[in-house]
């Protein structure tokens, strides 16, 4: 199955609203209240979400009134234009300049961080480049586990600490580490124990501090996973960690389950953070960069017919 098949099967709770969406365009109806109301009421079922979903159909209505738009289908083919703008940002590509090009990894347990770093680890891998992963989150053994099979598998290398160590003592032996062999990209895996937030966030922000201190500047990229099944919930998230440590761009997994697409939308739209990668599956190349036309392409599929 294609990469596009695979973001078309992925979305496909949200493509029946959105194919609704379309068939509203098709209608030709009056763009009057009842349209709005109809619109507004199928974006939030595919999870835009309420601001987000409000900011559409309020630039919506203002172009209506401005090109005195009567029929539905102008609405909607504006409306696809639309998403993917919102979904446009500048930065979009994963930032690799600097050498080493640390990567501060950071989502709460179960998002699928430790899975979406080995899968980095051996994108890059395959790149030829150098790599190092560093088990930064100590209080869960499992976790230091999971990212050694990783590194194994890709041929990176890897630094971890006891079980229970200070997280920020890891990062340092990590990007001393890294500097010794030369690495060109540090991932480094953090503590997700978002019950514990207030220490979480500590940690975070005392993880970026040895990071600029040893390298001189910020992480080249901070990278929040969430898990893209948790819908608006994934908004809350993003907030709280980008309060911590300055996020540079998301990357959304698990869109293989029972993801709405507006989800992505309204990440973007809130935080004005890219998403950089989407997971689909399992598998290491399940893992790719995301380009917001191949998602509307996807999503859209049947909106020429």
């Amino acid at each position: 199955m294609s990469f596009l098949a695979k973001i078309r099967s992925a979305f496909g709770r949200s493509k029946e609203t959105l194919s609704a969406i379309e068939s509203l365009g098709r209608a030709r109806k009056p763009v009057d209240a009842a349209f709005w109301d109809e619109l507004e009421e199928l974006l939030l079922l595919a999870d835009f979400g309420f601001p987000t979903t409000e900011k559409i159909i309020g630039g919506l209505r203002t172009v209506a009134k401005q090109e005195l738009w009567r029929t539905s289908d102008q609405a909607i083919a504006r409306f696809r234009k639309d998403v993917e703008r919102f979904l446009t940002l500048p930065e979009a590509e994963i930032n690799l300049a600097k050498k080493p090009a640390v990567i501060l990894v950071v989502g709460v347990n179960g998002s699928g961080k430790t899975t979406t770093i080995g899968k980095l680890a051996q994108r890059y891998r395959n790149e030829r480049k150098k790599v190092l992963l560093v088990a930064a989150d100590t209080f869960r053994a499992a976790a230091a586990e999971q990212l050694a099979i990783w590194a194994q598998r890709s041929g990176a290398d890897f630094v971890r600490g006891r079980e229970g160590a200070d997280p920020a003592s890891v990062v340092f032996d990590g990007v001393q580490t890294g500097k010794a062999r030369g690495a060109e990209i540090i991932l480094i895996d953090t503590a997700g124990r978002l019950q514990t937030k207030t220490n979480l966030m500590e940690e975070l922000k005392k993880m970026r501090r040895i990071i600029e201190r040893e390298l001189g500047e910020p992480p080249a990229e901070t990278l929040l996973v969430v898990d893209g099944t948790t819908g608006q919930n994934a908004i809350s998230q993003a907030r709280l960690f980008n309060e911590a440590t300055k996020l540079t761009g998301v990357v959304v997994t698990k869109l293989d389950s029972t993801a709405k697409g507006g989800v992505l939308v309204a990440i973007v739209d809130t935080l004005e953070i890219p998403i950089k990668f989407v997971g689909l599956g399992e598998a290491a190349d399940d893992l790719r960069p995301f380009k917001p036309s191949e998602f509307i392409d996807a999503l859209f599929e049947d909106s020429a017919a």
